[in-house]
């Protein structure tokens, strides 16, 4: 493993940007360049692993694999973008915030998103059916379920007078479904008080304000960031005894209140075999665009015990999966 540092200028400020991992040069190359820090991605690297190989690849024999990860600096990966470009893969496998800039940075190398935004509106693609040109993904709906969230949140605690909704703003999917839900909160008159968090050192004092401030319960919105930050977001909301509802199971699993979305595992276990079958000579831009329809519906029962909670037993029954 070889370290190296980029650094790319944002606000005057010089950030470091992490490490990659040399691949043997006589293979055909795919580099998985992530916004994102590894801690956080172990389960998607298997399913993502397990994709390769059930399209017959195996990682140090047929193909090779570097990694690039962001470590959610967003504002260096314009730079990181341009070093993976550089280098010439076969493909490049990204989420939401690093195929962005791969597809600004080349229109020639193959690129393979997952994302749980609208990549047409992200200008990704142009198309789910035929996306064309060089990009083509799978995505795990999670900014576009935000209402349903909110909906489950008020059924476990539905005399509570204001919600607090904690959202890291300025990318299209976060603020899709900020306003999402700001609709449906307004459809119902249920009181919302958006928070917003721009990094991680505001998570715990954000947290805090909102409860002082009187929210009786948290949807904690989606997002690369949020994602990235999971374990810090659920141990600062149980420092701060308030129901909880997230956007995908990792963090039920983690010691979170409850979740819903789509199954994001899956989503890079797709992406897995769609970067196997590049390699083996198909377009991305044929391929269309895959839409994860898999949902699910989290509870985690050690956590509402914490609490004092019930759930009525019509809740828990609509659950796909209960942590006891």
């Amino acid at each position: 493993m070889r370290r190296r540092e980029f650094i790319a200028l944002a606000g005057g400020a010089a950030i470091a940007l992490p490490r990659i991992v040399r691949a043997q040069p006589s293979l055909p190359t795919i580099i998985f360049f992530n916004s994102g820090a590894r801690s956080t991605q172990a389960k998607n690297l298997a399913a993502w692993r397990k994709g390769l190989q059930e399209a017959g690849l195996v990682e140090g024999q047929n193909v090779a694999v570097e990694f690039v990860w962001g470590e959610s600096h967003f504002d260096g990966l314009q730079a990181l973008a341009a070093d993976v470009i550089a280098r010439r893969p076969s493909v490049i496998v990204s989420n939401t915030l690093a195929a962005i800039r791969a597809k600004a940075a080349t229109t020639t190398i193959p690129i393979v998103f997952t994302t749980g935004s609208d990549p047409i509106r992200d200008g990704l693609v142009t198309s789910f059916n035929r996306p064309g040109g060089n990009v083509t993904g799978v995505v795990f709906i999670a900014g576009t379920v935000g209402g349903k969230r909110l909906e489950l949140l008020r059924q476990l605690v539905p005399n509570v007078r204001t919600i607090a909704m904690l959202v890291n703003p300025g990318t299209s999917e976060t603020d899709a479904e900020r306003r999402e839900v700001q609709a449906a909160a307004q459809a119902v008159g249920q009181q919302m008080r958006i928070v917003e968090i721009r990094n991680t050192a505001e998570i715990e004092t954000a947290i805090a304000a909102a409860v002082a401030a009187g929210a009786g319960a948290l949807l904690v919105g989606t997002g690369p960031f949020v994602f990235n930050n999971l374990v810090p977001i659920v141990e600062s909301v149980a420092r701060h005894p308030v129901p909880a509802m997230y956007s995908l199971r990792e963090f039920a699993e983690a010691g979170g209140l409850m979740s819903y979305g789509a199954n994001i595992t899956d989503a890079f276990h797709q992406a897995g075999l769609y970067a196997g079958r590049i390699l083996k000579g198909e377009s991305a831009g044929n391929l269309p665009v895959i839409q994860s329809a898999k949902f699910e519906f989290v509870i985690n029962l050690r956590t509402a015990k914490t609490l004092g909670l019930k759930f009525h037993p019509q809740l828990v029954a609509t659950a796909d999966e209960v942590i006891e």
